[in-house]
């Protein structure tokens, strides 16, 4: 399957089927994270695998959103290893949000679905999962196969239009008028 049908492909999951995702699955996805670039190869990212029973009815206490996933994935880094360009962007945000892709993009090409979800309450998440004070959390991403009759969303196929997201540079003649060449 070529990159741009596997993006067309996937789309955020948000109902899935009890059943478990394979070890040497999650391991492919996890090393697809670890794989990603990261500003200055600094490697902020942290990640918490959620999967047992027991944790999986703590996270259902941080988020509305874990829509019956086997699996969950905290997504942060580490505030204390990040690149950092304070007139740029934290780049720990930016380095996780690549990981986090380059994971849903592995997990779509296992046949693992997955949804990004920023509806968490990170303060609950850190007193119940233990997280220290160093990881900013970003988002959870469950994970899973999709429940029977599963579809993507309605919105799935509306985007816009390339010409509204992109533009190519334009450049003004630096010549003035009056001068010789």
């Amino acid at each position: 399957m070529s990159f741009l049908d596997l993006a067309r492909e996937r789309y955020s999951e948000r109902r899935f089927a009890p059943k478990p995702v394979e070890t040497e699955k999650l391991e492919a996805i996890l090393e697809a994270g670890r794989l990603a670039p990261t500003a200055r190869n600094s490697q902020p990212q942290r990640i918490l695998v959620i999967q047992s029973p027991k944790g999986l009815k703590e996270m259902d206490r941080c988020t509305p959103c874990r829509f019956g996933a086997p699996l969950v994935l905290v997504l942060g880094y580490d505030i204390t290893c990040q690149a950092y360009n304070p007139d740029v962007v934290e780049f720990g945000i930016v380095d996780t949000t690549i990981v986090a892709t380059h994971m849903m993009l592995e997990a779509q090409q296992l046949g693992v679905h997955s949804c990004w979800v920023g509806m968490i309450d990170p303060s609950e998440l850190r007193r119940r999962f233990n997280i220290p004070g160093t990881q900013r959390i970003i988002s959870v991403m469950p994970m899973g196969y999709p429940a029977d009759g599963s579809c993507a969303s309605a919105l799935h196929e509306t985007s816009l239009p390339i010409e509204k997201l992109v533009a190519y540079e334009r450049y003004q003649s630096t010549k003035r008028s009056g001068t010789a060449s």
